[in-house]
């Protein structure tokens, strides 16, 4: 096992001074309730009197939260800084493709960690080491583990590497070129269809800065088939016409949609309880 941790540390730029971090951050929670109520209740004990409940072997699902909120803010950081340029709509979705389950499943697999996970016989037998929920969500544990061994250096080492890398030079490449990250207008108008809201359309409310740096404010609104208008939905900003729509529409989408939005977050919970 210390030659397999030591292979992981390596992948991952950094060598812990609290291993059992690590440990704990590469346990599913079926190995936990394989190994039994008592011996976890006598390991609770001897870390509760030695006064560490940090270190009490375990599964990997508070790492899990914690690893959540520092990756969001490390990779924030980086393309706030990376990106002058960009405004809050574009952050957000570069952002939300850099952390999403997808991605950071794809970042597991780079650095091998679905061989070190550590899974009951029966989950480690269906497949579970390769599935791409639990990779991601092991992945995120890490970085809370990470974060906890190393502090925030250590987390933005390995996002530097690994998170970001290609990847977030790829997605800054199609926001330049307009291509659509995440098409916020497609979901906007089927939202509107369904709901019999009437059309989304859009006009530019005004222009600023030099031509190398434009930034455009849209707004958008919707058209009812008599051919009247509505009242403003939400305003976008971006560096293009396109991007702008792009972000009025993610902001149309959170304001007419936030009961749709509460479900589906229940819905994000109950599947990774279930993964």
């Amino acid at each position: 096992m210390e030659t397999a941790l030591a292979e992981l540390e390596a992948a991952l730029g950094h060598g812990f001074g609290r291993r059992e971090l690590l440990v704990r951050a590469l346990t599913h929670r079926s190995l936990a309730n394989e190994r039994g109520a008592n011996e976890r209740a006598a390991i609770d004990a001897a870390a509760a009197h030695e006064g560490d409940t940090a270190e009490v072997p375990g599964d990997n699902e508070r790492l899990e939260f914690l690893g959540d909120a520092v990756l969001g803010l490390v990779v924030a950081e980086a393309l706030f800084i990376a990106h002058p340029e960009w405004h809050e709509g574009e952050l957000t979705r570069v952002r939300a493709q850099l952390v999403s389950r997808k991605h950071m499943a794809e970042v597991a697999m780079e650095i091998g960690l679905g061989g070190h996970l550590r899974l009951s016989r029966g989950e480690d037998r269906s497949g579970l080491r390769s599935k791409a929920t639990v990779l991601s969500n092991t992945m995120e544990a890490v970085m809370g583990a990470l974060f906890l061994d190393g502090g925030l250096e250590a987390v933005r080492d390995f996002v530097r590497r690994s998170v970001m890398g290609e990847a977030a030079e790829h997605l800054a490449e199609e926001l330049r070129s307009g291509a659509a990250l995440g098409n916020f207008k497609s979901a906007l108008q089927e939202h509107s269809q369904r709901e019999g809201a009437g059309t989304p359309v859009y006009k530019v409310k005004s222009e600023s800065g030099p031509d190398h740096r434009k930034r455009f404010l849209v707004e958008v609104r919707l058209k009812a088939e008599d051919g009247t208008t509505g009242p403003p939905l939400a305003a976008g900003k971006g560096s293009t016409k396109k991007l702008a729509e792009q972000d009025a529409a993610r902001r149309a989408l959170e304001r007419t949609s936030s009961a749709e939005t509460g479900q589906g977050a229940g819905e994000e919970k109950e599947e990774k309880a279930a993964g």
